[in-house]
């Protein structure tokens, strides 16, 4: 098999993965003096912080998601390939793929990262994660389902394991999850649900740290523990799930809440490729790097955003932040040190800016950190709405999700919530 890439007398830039990172970078190298080859999986790009409203059938998947090959039309010396990466031959300079072998002279590995689940099969097996577009679909499938089954169950048990949901993970995915339930069970469950009891439904949050949002300020930690608790999550704090069967989670000390619906959102790691050396791959499968993001010892093999760990910054010994200001500042710091080679310039070493960290938890609550200062309620509410609309690709997207938002905070009277599932294909 070919993957039919023209011959080209301009040095190859090959990008795997094309997710925040990777396509900034595709796009600050269209019209270089380099030809540009971008590999993804999938044929679009999705928008991770927003895919928990996905997943709580806040919005449709096409709202978040864009084709890449519509975003690169008429692009010249570049070309997109749908594929999965198997292995880097680094003698070679070349890449094993699903559609055959790919030559690069440069290779930017922004792959990403995956759900972690520990090396526990049950976990894996029996759990639902929430990294994908395909993941939040199946996450929205398996709650409404639940609903639709709990309310003709007569067994109460069973009853009860299906108006449970268990949130484990206390990051921002984990409380924006638990927070968008929250205000279903408010919203929705009474009305489209009238049979139903909205009070026996439970949401549990279970969090391994001693607070939510650990990477934040203390005061933003505590303001989302109190929101969640006002909207009715149960939080569980210092607890560490250990094993998830039977329709059960077991913790730690012994306790199991039984639930049809437990979101495993407790942490992630980095996406493997096959070829890189071991000595370069550091915490949580991440990829050591310079400050120049080159992978340690490589000689033309670049890692950004979550598949990442850019050494030498005293500022950040542990690793930057998995978080999309750093993937998209990696990516225009190896875009500029490439432009500068073409010319024979001096390289630029990359430097983390902070640009602040936000997260939501419900309409009118959120919390964030911007320049120093710490604020929540509406104005984070309305800042964090603001710069995600932002960062969403494609005008018409921005305008839908907008309209979208806008419609739900007076009514929550949206069309999203169907049981949509495809047929298995048949060879």
């Amino acid at each position: 098999m070919e993957a039919n890439i023209a011959d080209s007398n301009k040095e190859r830039i090959v990008i795997v993965g094309g997710g925040i990172g990777g396509l900034e970078l595709a796009f600050d190298m269209l019209e270089s003096d380099y030809q540009v080859v971008l590999i993804d999986k999938n044929n679009y790009h999705q928008f991770p912080p927003l895919i928990y409203q996905v997943a709580s059938a806040g919005l449709e998947p096409s709202s978040i998601a864009f084709p890449f090959r519509r975003l690169f039309q008429g692009k010249s010396d570049f070309f997109f390939r749908m594929a999965t990466v198997e292995a880097v031959n680094r003698t070679e300079n070349t890449l094993q793929t699903s559609i055959g072998v790919i030559h690069y002279d440069y290779l930017v590995l922004a792959a990403g990262a995956t759900t972690n689940f520990f090396g526990n099969q049950n976990f894996e097996q029996n759990t639902l994660p929430m990294k994908s577009v395909a993941e939040s679909m199946c996450l929205r499938n398996t709650i409404l389902e639940n609903l639709e089954r709990a309310e003709t169950e007569e067994d109460e048990q069973k009853k009860n394991a299906l108006l449970t949901t268990v949130v484990v993970g206390g990051g921002a995915s984990g409380v924006e999850i638990a927070g968008a339930l929250a205000e279903m069970k408010k919203n929705i469950i009474p009305r489209d649900y009238p049979d139903l009891d909205a009070n026996k439904l439970k949401i549990y949050l279970v969090n391994a740290g001693d607070r939510l949002l650990g990477t934040m300020d203390i005061k933003s930690s505590h303001r989302a523990e109190n929101d969640l608790t006002e909207m009715g999550v149960i939080l569980l704090q210092n607890k560490f799930a250990v094993d998830c069967q039977n329709d059960e989670l077991w913790l730690k000390d012994g306790t199991k809440i039984p639930s049809k619906t437990i979101i495993w959102v407790s942490g992630i790691v980095a996406n493997k490729i096959e070829g890189i050396p071991a000595e370069s791959i550091g915490r949580a499968g991440r990829l050591l790097t310079d400050r120049y993001c080159k992978v340690k010892g490589t000689e033309n093999i670049f890692a950004i955003g979550d598949q990442s760990f850019v050494e030498g910054d005293s500022d950040y010994p542990m690793g930057h932040p998995q978080l999309a200001q750093a993937a998209i500042q990696q990516a225009r710091c190896v875009a500029k040190n490439f432009k500068a080679m073409a010319k024979k310039e001096p390289l630029t070493m990359f430097k983390y800016k902070n640009l602040g960290t936000m997260a939501t938890i419900g309409r009118k609550c959120a919390v964030a950190e911007i320049g120093g200062q710490k604020f929540g309620g509406l104005p984070a509410w309305i800042l964090w709405l603001v710069v995600h609309i932002r960062s969403i690709l494609g005008v018409k997207n921005k305008v839908v999700i907008l309209l979208n938002w806008m419609w739900n905070y007076f009514n929550y009277k949206q069309s999203l919530r169907l049981i949509l599932k495809a047929k298995s294909s048949q060879k």
